[in-house]
């Protein structure tokens, strides 16, 4: 028998790096913390940053610093709030997001 895998909505994944961010505080979040939180490949990974940065949800610390650290912006903690409100709303009603 063959298991059906769940797979996660772009919007999880992304919600999910967020999180990993804001959980660091205000330290801010590595890559490598980021991707065995959001259980991502090193090129998707780095794909979903180039995104949110462009989107301004996050920010990068230091661009030409060797070491990266990720930060959420105001942008960022808005949309992950309204992600909570969607996934309980959703999740009343037996879906998944």
């Amino acid at each position: 028998m063959s298991r059906k895998r769940a797979y996660r909505s772009k919007m999880r994944i992304l919600a999910d790096m967020m999180r990993a961010i804001q959980g660091e505080g205000e330290e801010g979040a590595g890559p490598t913390k980021i991707l065995y939180a959001a259980n991502l490949s090193h090129d998707r990974l780095t794909q979903y940053l180039d995104e949110l940065i462009e989107k301004e949800l996050i920010k990068e610390a230091n661009p030409e610093s060797d070491s990266r650290v990720y930060f959420l912006t105001e942008k960022g903690r808005e949309f992950l709030r309204e992600f909570v409100r969607i996934e309980r709303f959703s999740e009343a009603f037996g879906i998944e997001v």
